[in-house]
């Protein structure tokens, strides 16, 4: 049948996938997964979150695999998603990855020269963020640190803290909307 299925159209495939199919998703993974992985990884620049990016994309396919509607060529859908995910995850990282940087450059930029002047506002700022930090349930606070200041991956903080991938990204959306809020009264936008 292995032989047989990789001689299969996207399209049968998709249909396969439809009804439940394990072989028909595995061929699909097979067939893309070397693709979608070089693209996100020519964009990230990180082999690990290129990984994570490329194994949401199948994981949301699988979990949707019955109502999926592709109205393009597989390869075009496929393309597409990377793209998004790639997106988010750079938006994700350019606003959150290193935001007490974020935070000092922008404070500094729209200051005036005074040097002291700058330097009380990013501390000001800096300290807002470490009591934000401080005041996460600690769980929320681990996963954060682990994420953001150590540069863990997902997998390896789920694998440390013995959690799932799923709830390693919950408790890190948990913590940057916390941030977010919390820094809102010194920025329009972070």
């Amino acid at each position: 049948m292995s032989g047989e299925i990789g001689k299969l159209s996207d399209e049968e495939l998709i249909l396969m996938l439809k009804a439940g199919s394990n072989p028909a998703f595995t061929e699909l993974y097979d067939r893309y997964w070397k693709k979608l992985f070089t693209a996100a990884a020519n964009k990230v620049y990180n082999l690990e979150e290129a990984e994570d990016i490329v194994q949401q994309i199948f994981i949301s396919i699988w979990n949707r695999r019955e109502e999926l509607e592709i109205h393009t060529s597989l390869s075009s859908y496929l393309s597409v998603a990377v793209k998004y995910r790639v997106l988010k995850y750079l938006n994700a990282s350019f606003k959150y990855q290193h935001i007490s940087d974020i935070v000092a450059e922008s404070v500094l930029s729209e200051l005036s020269d005074d040097s002291t002047q700058q330097w009380l506002a990013f501390q000001e700022v800096n300290q807002r963020l470490q009591l934000l930090v401080e005041g996460l349930p600690e769980r929320c606070r681990l996963v954060y640190e682990m994420s953001r200041i150590e540069g863990r991956s997902h997998k390896e903080i789920a694998a440390s803290l013995d959690l799932s991938e799923k709830t390693i990204e919950w408790y890190i959306t948990r913590a940057l909307k916390t941030i977010k809020t919390g820094l809102k009264d010194f920025f329009i936008t972070l």
